[in-house]
């Protein structure tokens, strides 16, 4: 049995069990969906979604990629952050990265990993930013600090976009978490929270006509 057919094989079993505990389960899985967040995660195997929040399947909207980056050009996250917000209407967004996280790790690096070199930029740019202060830590807190900020920024990053910005002036929602995850012990801690009533850039404040 290959790796794939073992991966079939556990979803029939995990179905089974599903409905042996909950008979009414995939019924209500083809309902629409109302999650309450949007999650922004880094794509890494290690952490889980549901597993780590403890939640079910169609609690939370998600969207992951590398190092968890809100980069605004990017359509796919800027596709589902509009989806989210304005047909959804969740009420949080969460951006959680990770320590130990590759793509920060390879961040800081300078060889040529080709086509994600352009992805990477975005971190190198935040490590930039606040080199002040990670240049006088130990490598180890570097990454670690630099992981931190990376979240910081990407949830400012959400702060500009017309559409965040747009929910706020209509509904005053949704709130923003930016969270870092330790794989050393599974805790995830909350590090910078924005909502309706937060300052944004005034260079980055949009004259919204709604």
């Amino acid at each position: 049995m290959n790796s794939f057919e073992k991966i079939l094989l556990e979803n029939k079993a995990w179905s089974e069990e599903k409905k042996k505990k909950d008979p009414e389960f995939f019924g209500r899985m083809t309902q629409l969906q109302k999650p309450e967040f949007l999650w922004i995660g880094c794509s890494d195997s290690r952490v889980a979604v549901n597993e780590i929040t403890n939640t079910n399947p169609g609690d939370i909207f998600v969207h992951r990629n590398i190092a968890n980056l809100v980069v605004h050009t990017d359509l796919n996250l800027l596709s589902v952050l509009q989806y989210a917000v304005e047909i959804l209407k969740v009420k949080n967004i969460i951006v959680c990265g990770h320590y130990q996280c590759g793509g920060v790790q390879a961040a800081l690096d300078t060889k040529d990993l080709g086509l994600i070199n352009k992805w990477l930029r975005n971190i190198k740019d935040v490590y930039t930013k606040h080199s002040a202060e990670l240049d006088l830590l130990p490598h180890q807190e570097k990454l670690d600090r630099l992981t931190e900020w990376n979240v910081k920024e990407q949830i400012l990053n959400l702060s500009k976009t017309t559409i965040i910005q747009k929910s706020w002036n209509r509904e005053q929602i949704p709130e923003l978490h930016g969270c870092v995850y330790s794989l050393k012990d599974g805790i995830m801690h909350e590090i910078i929270y924005m909502d309706h009533k937060s300052i944004v850039d005034p260079l980055y404040k949009y004259e919204l006509s709604e």
